[in-house]
């Protein structure tokens, strides 16, 4: 398993602590975020996660910014990925239960670390349920 994780200004701390974990957990870890707090474009760093994920190149991506929803947006213009916002770990099981989401946004500034720490493992470890919400999942990209 890889991921790939991006992330804006808001998310840097976030993002050394995660890449830490997942390496502790031997995943493989393909870092397009910015590595300072220097203000940067939120954009630039979803779109490689995104496009890493569609293509296979990564299992699943995480984005991190302030409030999760600039980056969540971004990535969601991609037609395979469904990337969920989080705050909670049942939040997170959720979203990979029932939506098969294939990227986590975490909203740095409304998260603690141990949370967002919380967050991922549950992300990586809940599996999809398919069923009736693979329906409801076909039916997304009915636009």
């Amino acid at each position: 398993m890889n991921i790939s994780i991006g992330n804006d200004h808001a998310g840097t701390t976030y993002k050394f602590r995660i890449i830490e974990f997942l390496k502790s957990k031997h995943i493989d870890v393909i870092n397009h975020g910015t590595d300072t707090d220097a203000s940067v474009d939120y954009p630039d760093f979803v779109h490689p996660v995104a496009k890493d994920v569609e293509s296979h190149k990564s299992t699943y991506g995480i984005l991190i910014c302030g409030s999760a929803n600039g980056v969540a947006m971004t990535a969601n213009k991609y037609a395979n990925i469904r990337a969920g916002i989080c705050w909670t770990k049942e939040i997170v099981t959720l979203i990979r239960q029932h939506n098969n989401a294939n990227i986590l946004c975490i909203p740095a500034r409304f998260t603690a670390i141990e949370q967002a720490l919380e967050m991922v493992e549950t992300f990586l470890n809940t599996e999809f349920e398919g069923g009736r919400h693979q329906n409801r999942i076909n039916k997304i990209t009915n636009c």
